[in-house]
């Protein structure tokens, strides 16, 4: 039996250096690698942190510790005790000799995957032992990466006095009508999984100002791509007193800060990961939706003012656009009714798009902040005012002027870590085909 607290007391690998030397310490982890020499037995242990060599001096250990080290199978879990020394391992400073090993829990073999990463699988094997495969460092790195950019962007948020919210996920009214939507039974009501915080967070500018939510969200879409899926993350914000170019220039700096701050705070992960990130030139280059079309017919791309633009569309654009990139003023018809509309051309919307490559981040706007011309758009595009009340009403008591965007945070971390597939920057991800682990 360990004692819990000694385990409290253990030092993470990546702690270790010269100045231990000499000194007892405790290491908890999982045994990647046993390897018997006669007298000798080194292991290699890995936490979250990094790894360490440990050895094994027959006679200068109990015969049951070493022959435990000896007979522990690869990957479990173990306490170890010992002292620090110099080691002669290339690329290693210091390894523990160690004087006792406890196991904690025994990996059971065959395992359904190598978490070295040494033996290849399946991206679906993969997922299928996730909390495994999370050993590997190649994976781990991602999710360090991950959270640098989560970290960032709070912090850039709370710089521009933004105040984090959190909305309900289980709503009475589609944000965008009923398309996409899970549904499910609310005590016998008919209720769904939201796909945005849109209605609520322009509600909430009407006295918290500028506000941010980073929290999941649902669409029930039945694409299945390696950008799409059912459930993911999304970065909003909404901002009083605010237009489109505003929160823009939010947007943009939010994906430049957390470059930097992944760029400092990432290096061993990106080295692992072989990711070459640079910090962007801003200004962000912008387009107008009419340029685009423009530059797309000139490509030979049959295709219309009013036609939305499909992957087909944006691999093209891609072509000359090879950094972040924005696609502004868009075709009223292709933007949802809460966005604004341009004063002097009613068939243009004071919208954007941010862009990277082909693959689109965030999506946002200035909103409608009159209840009148709402109330119309509701209508324009097919919906009904009154299963809006609940929202319309709060337009009733001083709504300011509001805009605000939704960035993807699954997809902006496939640019961070250079991963093509969004299942690979996401713990558990949730398609069409797949709702375990």
């Amino acid at each position: 039996m360990v004692d819990d607290e000694n385990i409290k007391k253990r030092v993470f690998a990546s702690e270790l250096n010269e100045s231990f030397i000499g000194k007892k310490v405790r290491v908890a982890g999982w045994v990647e690698d046993v390897r018997p020499l006669g007298s000798l037995i080194f292991l290699t242990v890995r936490d979250v942190s990094g790894i360490i060599q440990v050895v094994f001096i027959k006679g200068n250990t109990p015969q049951d510790t070493f022959l435990t080290a000896k007979l522990v199978a690869r990957q479990s879990a173990v306490v170890i005790h010992g002292a620090v020394k110099e080691s002669k391992a290339k690329g290693a400073k210091v390894e523990i000799q160690a004087d006792d090993i406890q196991v904690l829990s025994k990996a059971q073999h065959p395992l359904p995957i190598d978490p070295t990463g040494r033996v290849s699988s399946s991206l679906d094997l993969r997922l299928d032992a996730r909390a495994l495969e999370l050993r590997n460092p190649y994976t781990s790195a991602i999710f360090k990466i991950r959270h640098t950019a989560l970290q960032s962007i709070r912090k850039t948020m709370l710089d521009n006095k933004f105040i984090e919210v959190n909305t309900p996920k289980i709503i009475g009214q589609a944000a965008e009508g009923g398309a996409n939507l899970f549904s499910l039974d609310y005590f016998g009501k008919k209720a769904f999984l939201a796909q945005s915080p849109q209605l609520y967070k322009e509600q909430l500018t009407l006295s918290l100002d500028r506000v941010f939510e980073i929290s999941t969200y649902f669409r029930a879409e039945k694409s299945h791509t390696r950008r799409h899926l059912n459930e993911f993350v999304s970065v909003d914000i909404e901002a009083a007193f605010s237009y489109k170019e505003d929160v823009m220039n939010i947007l943009e700096e939010t994906v430049v800060k957390t470059i930097k701050d992944v760029l400092k705070d990432c290096e061993n992960e990106l080295r692992i990961l072989n990711r070459n990130l640079k910090v962007p030139k801003t200004p962000f280059d912008r387009m107008t939706y009419s340029q685009a079309i423009e530059e797309l017919k000139a490509s030979g791309l049959k295709i219309e003012f009013g036609d939305d633009l499909d992957t087909r569309a944006l691999k093209r654009l891609s072509k000359r656009h090879r950094d972040f990139y924005f696609i502004v003023d868009w075709p009223t018809s292709l933007k949802p009714f809460y966005i604004e509309i341009k004063k002097d051309n009613e068939e243009i919307s004071e919208s954007f798009d941010l862009m990277h490559d082909y693959l689109e981040l965030a999506s946002g706007g200035t909103r409608v902040s009159d209840r009148e011309k709402l109330e119309k758009r509701l209508l324009d595009v097919g919906l009904d005012p009154k299963d809006f009340s609940e929202h319309l009403k709060v337009f009733t008591w001083g709504m300011p002027v509001h805009a605000g965007w939704g960035l993807g945070l699954d997809r902006f971390v496939m640019f961070l870590t250079g991963m093509k597939n969004i299942r690979e920057v996401v713990l558990y991800p949730r398609d069409r085909f797949r709702l375990i682990p």
